[in-house]
């Protein structure tokens, strides 16, 4: 019996190499694995040790803390960049501003995209530094490590720096970051809008604010920093006393900023051309209102220049209600504020303010509106309002408002419903027509009625009491005795007026 050929490997049965193709080399178990110089080993792939995840876990690292940088110096910017700014850069055509308009459009879902990246960016570093940093210690001290390193970095290069520089350049940055920032919108939408209806929600949950990006500064506040810059030099006296007039601007009446009828100089509506002229001329005043029988029915407004024309070049056929213009009755509450706009609207520049039976109770003038912004605007022959004598007396006119009694001398005196002015509250307190030279005391002042003609009180002089350190320090002196232990000698006690 003959013997049975050998087996062959399956190297043996494959065909003979050709060519410049190397052959099936085997494996050690059986299987080809190709070789050459067009084929990659496996045994050449780098090798996946703790020190190459090291090093790519610190190049995502840095990667995504210069994303921190981005988000973090967008907020920054693109919240400080004032609105009417924005269409200023977007009328002018400069490259970006719209993007930046687009953006600023929605400033809830701005904001929301911006803080949605920068915790995924900010979470993500620590988490991958923690795993790194957990491959060479134990995992407390790698937990530590990881979180005192990132919170360092973030601190200095994703926050403080970033928002420094956005700060110093926020107009141009904010157009150098709004595309980027828009593609960051569209590929966190889905996230943005989950968070935007969580947010929402927890909101009405907890009686929150949706509009988080909304200012939260109130007119209180501006006050204290106008207030505040006052004390440090930023801004002067007179530039705070206008801002103080603008905020009590639109809380002011009718009736506090009014000539009153007292004070009204007007003509009957059957005076000739002349006699207007005259009234115009003697009074100082450009127009006056024209009144058909009393005061308490004015028809309209008359002007020097329509007098003077028609007398000089008219054909001398109309009479003086041919030249009345037409005006408003306004109630002596109207806001000032909201006068203001009125008169604008109508291209006025008088007003009659009344009560509520219908008469009348003086009059607006477009001078008196500016006056309560920029302060009184003196005419040659017209006095000031307060003139100072010494520390503590003052002499002011009595049609001054309490409000602007309080403000320029530092007192608080009570404004009630039945007066606005000085001499109300000195009517108010008499409970009667006062004369020249009496007084009025309240909480420490003095008001002496020092002018009066007829029933009106035109001047008084407000004594303001001692400052309480001064009449302590005075009372302190004279308790002190000796330092030989002798009592002090008593003073004679002076008269008092």
């Amino acid at each position: 019996m003959g013997l049975s050929p050998p087996l062959t490997s399956p190297t043996a049965r494959s065909p003979p190499a050709t060519g410049g193709t190397a052959a099936p080399v085997p494996d050690g178990i059986g299987f080809p694995v190709a070789s050459g110089p067009g084929a990659v080993d496996a045994l050449q792939i780098v090798p996946i040790t703790d020190a190459t995840v090291t090093v790519a876990g610190a190049v995502v690292i840095v990667a995504l803390i210069a994303l921190s940088a981005f988000f973090s110096s967008s907020e920054i910017a693109m919240f400080s960049l004032a609105k009417h700014r924005v269409d200023s850069m977007v009328e002018d055509g400069i490259p970006g501003s719209k993007t930046v308009s687009q953006l600023k459009n929605n400033p809830h879902r701005l904001l929301i995209t911006i803080l949605v990246g920068n915790n995924i960016v900010n979470i993500a570093m620590s988490s991958i530094a923690t795993a790194i940093v957990g491959i060479y210690f134990d995992p407390g001290t790698a937990v530590l490590a990881s979180t005192f390193g990132i919170t360092t970095l973030v601190l200095l290069f994703g926050e403080s720096a970033p928002k420094s520089y956005a700060v110093e350049n926020t107009e141009s940055w904010a157009l150098r970051i709004a595309r980027p920032l828009k593609y960051s919108e569209y590929v966190l939408l889905p996230l943005v809008v989950v968070f935007d209806r969580l947010t929402r929600i927890i909101n009405r949950v907890t009686g929150g604010r949706s509009a988080i990006e909304t200012s939260y500064i109130t007119r209180d506040e501006i006050q204290d920093l106008i207030q505040t810059g006052e004390r440090e030099g930023v801004i002067e006296e007179d530039e705070r006393e206008m801002l103080d007039r603008i905020f009590r601007f639109n809380q002011t009446i009718a009736k506090e900023v009014m000539t009153p009828r007292l004070d009204m100089t007007a003509v009957p509506k059957d005076a000739t051309i002349d006699e207007a002229i005259e009234t115009c001329v003697q009074s100082d005043h450009e127009r006056v209102p024209v009144y058909d029988g009393n005061l308490d029915n004015i028809i309209g407004i008359v002007t020097i220049r329509d007098l003077v024309r028609e007398r000089n070049y008219g054909e001398g056929d109309m009479v003086l209600t041919d030249l009345v213009q037409p005006t408003l009755h306004v109630p002596e509450s109207k806001n000032v504020d909201e006068l203001l706009t009125e008169i604008q609207d109508n291209r006025l520049r008088m007003v009659i303010v009344i009560d509520e039976f219908g008469t009348t109770e003086g009059l607006v003038t477009l001078e008196d509106m500016v006056e309560e912004i920029v302060g009184d605007i003196l005419e040659d022959d017209e006095e000031e309002s307060f003139e100072r004598i010494n520390d503590r007396e003052t002499l002011v006119r009595g049609e001054v408002n309490i409000d602007e009694v309080n403000e320029v001398l530092g007192l608080d005196l009570p404004e009630g419903e039945e007066f606005e002015t000085l001499a109300g509250f000195v009517f108010n307190r008499a409970g009667r027509l006062v004369e020249e030279g009496e007084r009025i005391a309240y909480e420490g002042i003095t008001i002496r009625i020092e002018q009066v003609d007829n029933t009106r009180i035109l001047k008084a002089r407000i004594v303001q009491p001692e400052e309480p350190d001064a009449e302590a320090d005075a009372a302190d002196a004279g308790a002190t005795e000796p330092d030989d232990g002798t009592p002090a000698p008593e003073s004679a006690s002076e008269p008092v007026e």
